[in-house]
């Protein structure tokens, strides 16, 4: 319809129909092609007409003559403007007019008169058909807008609908996820409170029972102590008796000794008496040949001493040995005491005896073979306390061997790991043998003077020579010549190392006899009475490196003024001389001794005092 009115060309098909008719079609068939028209256009319509047409046209007895009307939207109103007035004007008189709509002035087709013939008689069918054709297509676009109009307006409520569900859905989800992680949360909350009460009840328990358990441990500590100190009153108390039985014995035997002299002398005497009127003659001979013997005798005497006392006749020889030897008294009478008990022992002994020799062989092997494990200790301190007890050699020959075969053996170990053993071993056997401990000391005082502690100072009154002199202070001698210096110091050291062992070694359930209070009772005598030179400072440096870290944690700030006292007196005295290789000596252990307290050694534990529970590999010794 605007294509006519704006003077555009219309178009030959639309939707398939062609709008040109044939030139020679009658009337008859152009109804019947209109018709046709009308069912292509209901079935090519995207929106059907709710109309329909329920009788064919018949338009031979319409009477309206009324010309065709075309209605122009109103959005192609501003395609008129281009129009010219006079265009305007005569659509105007046709539709007022009513007349016959001609396309005169329309371009339709190209400058052939067969298209303007073709429009006009299209123009004609236009006008038969009248208003009502006009006002479906009218209502049809109508409704097809509607139709459009509402499709849209419902699409747009029901994504409207669905952005609000989609909205809803996720606002509800976000809720749900929350309530869940709450829900978790509190599952956790309640199960680390179920897990914290679970543990605390779990620890309460636990601390109950080990307090039970320490209880009954200290009842049964408790009653393993005072049983074992009724056994060891118990010992005591037969050592104490076995003891007095022994003195007594000792005692007769010596006063049966001295009634058989006393006899002896008195038969003596008679027979002297009986003779004395016939041999003057021969008794003054005889006078005479003993005092020239005895002269002879004293000249060859010299003043040698033994390993710890001196056979000095007379006084003024007895004055220089008091001069020469330099201890406390107290210490002195207790070597004596010492001394006295070993000697008693030893005269009760044949060393040729083949009893004698195979227990010290057998008691020999089992001090060789202690190693620094607690079983090894325990077995071989029952070994030993087994032999001592038994029925078939006589406890003082076994106490004597055991205490010859520690110190021997001392010499030969290297390591703190065995020094420390042995005197574990010394601790266990010494404690259910009390004696045994003195019949040790006094065999250490014996080999060396310095365990006492005891000096002996060289004079020329006293000593014939150097070598006596040497000898009585611990000198070996071997196949007729003693030994070398640094032999002697070795030796001098490795008894030493014992004693100060023995002195720290402390044993769970066992007294060490000689703990550290002899100990500490040994360093204050040492440094009273000692002089300083190369053979007290070699004991005194043996000494600290086994016993110092024991000391230390008895006496703690005592011990520390007694090493400032050595370091400030002591090592200061010592006089480099005598050789180069006695200046090198001195200077080596005056620079052992000063590390020890600068670097304050004396508070680390020494290696082997405590015991393994078993050997990582086989020790040399």
């Amino acid at each position: 319809m605007g294509f006519i009115e704006l003077g555009l060309p219309c178009p030959r098909n639309v939707n398939g129909i062609t709008a040109d008719p044939q030139p020679d079609w009658s009337f008859d068939q152009l109804l019947s092609e209109i018709n046709s028209i009308e069912k292509k256009l209901n079935s090519n319509l995207d929106f059907p007409s709710p109309f329909t047409k329920n009788e064919p046209r018949d338009l031979k007895a319409s009477k309206d003559k009324r010309g065709f009307v075309m209605r122009v939207p109103d959005y192609e109103t501003d395609y008129a403007d281009a129009d010219s007035d006079s265009e305007a004007d005569a659509d105007n008189s046709l539709v007022a007019s009513g007349r016959r709509f001609a396309c005169d002035e329309l371009y339709m087709s190209d400058d052939s008169e067969d298209d303007v013939s073709l429009g006009m008689q299209c123009h004609q069918l236009m006008d038969r058909t009248g208003l009502a054709e006009a006002a479906v297509y009218e209502l049809m676009d109508e409704h097809r807008l509607n139709v459009t109009e509402a499709v849209r307006s419902k699409i747009s409520n029901l994504e409207t609908e669905l952005i609000k569900e989609n909205e809803k859905f996720v606002s509800l989800t976000t809720t749900i996820h929350k309530n869940r992680e709450l829900q978790r949360e509190r599952v956790r909350n309640l199960d680390l409170q179920y897990q914290r009460t679970l543990a605390e009840d779990l620890d309460n328990h636990l601390t109950v029972v080990q307090r039970d358990h320490e209880h009954i441990s200290q009842l049964e500590e408790r009653r393993i102590r005072d049983d074992m100190a009724r056994a060891e009153a118990k010992r005591r108390e037969k050592a104490i008796q076995e003891e007095k039985i022994r003195q007594e014995r000792i005692k007769a035997e010596e006063e049966a000794r001295l009634k058989s002299e006393k006899a002896e002398r008195d038969k003596v005497a008679a027979l002297e008496a009986e003779k004395k009127a016939a041999e003057e003659a021969a008794a003054k001979q005889a006078s005479a040949s003993d005092a020239a013997a005895n002269a002879g005798k004293d000249s060859k005497e010299s003043p040698g001493p033994s390993s710890s006392t001196f056979d000095v006749k007379k006084g003024t020889q007895q004055s220089a040995v008091k001069n020469i030897i330099r201890a406390s008294q107290n210490a002195l009478e207790v070597e004596k005491r010492r001394q006295q008990i070993y000697e008693e022992l030893s005269t009760k002994i044949n060393p040729l005896n083949q009893d004698y020799q195979s227990l010290g062989r057998t008691i020999g092997r089992l001090i060789r073979t202690i190693s620094a494990t607690i079983e090894n200790i325990r077995t071989r301190a029952e070994e030993i306390m087994k032999l001592m007890s038994s029925p078939q050699y006589p406890q003082p020959i076994s106490i004597k061997l055991f205490a010859e075969k520690i110190v021997s053996n001392c010499t030969n170990q290297r390591s703190p790991n065995a020094i420390f053993a042995s005197s574990r071993v010394v601790v266990l056997v010494t404690s259910k043998i009390p004696l045994a401990m003195d019949i040790l000391i006094a065999e250490l005082n014996r080999v060396c003077i310095y365990t006492v502690p005891k000096h002996i100072s060289y004079s020329k009154e006293a000593f014939g020579t150097r070598d006596d002199y040497f000898k009585a202070i611990g000198y070996k001698e071997v196949d007729g010549k003693l030994e070398g210096l640094d032999e002697y110091l070795e030796r001098l050291s490795s008894y030493m190392k014992l004693y100060g062992a023995l002195v720290q070694t402390e044993v769970g359930g066992c007294q060490n006899l000689h703990g550290m209070k002899e100990g500490w009772t040994w360093l204050a005598r040492f440094l009273n009475t000692i002089p300083s030179n190369l053979f007290t400072a070699i004991a005194l440096d043996s000494f600290l490196v086994m016993a110092g870290y024991g000391m230390y944690c008895r006496y703690r700030n005592q011990f520390e003024k007694l090493l400032s006292v050595i370091g400030r007196n002591f090592v200061d005295a010592l006089q480099e001389g005598g050789g180069e290789s006695r200046s090198a000596k001195v200077s080596k252990v005056k620079m052992s001794i000063r590390n020890y307290i600068e670097s304050k050694q004396y508070k680390k534990e020494p290696e082997g005092l405590q015991l393994r529970d078993r050997l990582d590999s086989n020790e040399l010794y």
